[in-house]
């Protein structure tokens, strides 16, 4: 259940405390990114026909800054702080964020701030979870409680929708919004090795109205519903991670522009060379 925010703004989705504390501990730790390499690898394929060049670009997390060197000449990194909050000038050529956009409570307000941190004409990508991103692991925790508990809490944090990222860039005022979807399905061996995996990159629940530790019977039948249901012929168990790409536009005078409805001068039955029929 989302938590109600005291300050009037949107809902407390997600603890910003535990989910710094999170993603320090990520950093200690030695486990495998292989998402984070797949998010850098697509934002690189999206920036490459991009042809210009980029002089102050601004990286809203660690990663891209640290991966992405060739790109810009310069690199500022500067992450939402606790409120939500990003302090910095409309002075970039580029902003870049991989994997951290999808765990902030308000993203429509993040997006607002990123497209004025951008001068016109400036670039945005972005690399976020979404899509159907552990729906197996959503779907097991909610079986166990179920059968243990009779209830369900929060687990897997809520995911967004392609077409709905989409949107949320049009709201915030980007030019040729763009946003796709990329799926890998991974398969691991056992269930703890996928944790290993989501603490490696910071990704273990944080949501605000999370219960604490699973019961011992909660999390057995987890398991057992996630090896009866999501399990291959080898006993390795799915699981799903859909990377939703943004790219969008500062506006500027110099971009294209819709034409004005009613202005087309010539049938798109006649360009195509198709019969035009009625519905």
């Amino acid at each position: 259940m989302d938590q109600f925010n005291p300050t009037g703004g949107p809902p407390r989705i997600f603890d910003a405390e535990a989910l710094a504390l999170h993603r320090q501990r990520a950093a200690r730790l030695p486990g495998e990114r292989f998402l984070v390499r797949e998010a850098v690898e697509g934002v690189k394929d999206r920036l490459a026909p991009v042809n210009r060049s980029f002089g102050a670009a601004l990286a809203l997390d660690g990663y891209a800054s640290a991966t992405l060197q060739a790109a810009p000449t310069a690199w500022q990194v500067v992450t939402f702080d606790n409120n939500e909050q990003l302090t910095v000038d409309g002075s970039f050529d580029l902003a870049v964020s991989l994997l951290s956009l999808h765990s902030l409570n308000d993203l429509p307000g993040a997006l607002v701030q990123i497209r004025r941190a951008l001068k016109p004409d400036g670039l945005f990508l972005a690399a976020v979870f979404g899509g159907a991103t552990l729906t197996e692991l959503r779907d097991s925790f909610a079986a166990g409680e179920a059968a243990t508990i009779g209830g369900v809490s929060p687990r897997v944090a809520p995911m967004a929708d392609v077409r709905d990222l989409g949107s949320l860039l049009q709201r915030a005022g980007f030019a040729m919004p763009v946003a796709d979807l990329e799926r890998t399905t991974v398969r691991y061996r056992d269930f703890f090795t996928l944790v290993a995996d989501l603490r490696a990159m910071g990704e273990t629940n944080a949501l605000a109205g999370r219960l604490g530790r699973l019961r011992r019977d909660t999390l057995a039948a987890a398991l057992a519903h996630y090896q009866e249901h999501y399990a291959d012929s080898d006993g390795r168990l799915r699981a799903t991670f859909d990377i939703i790409y943004l790219t969008g536009w500062a506006p500027h005078e110099s971009q294209p522009k819709p034409l004005r409805p009613g202005s087309a001068k010539m049938r798109l039955a006649d360009a195509l060379g198709v019969k035009e029929q009625k519905l």
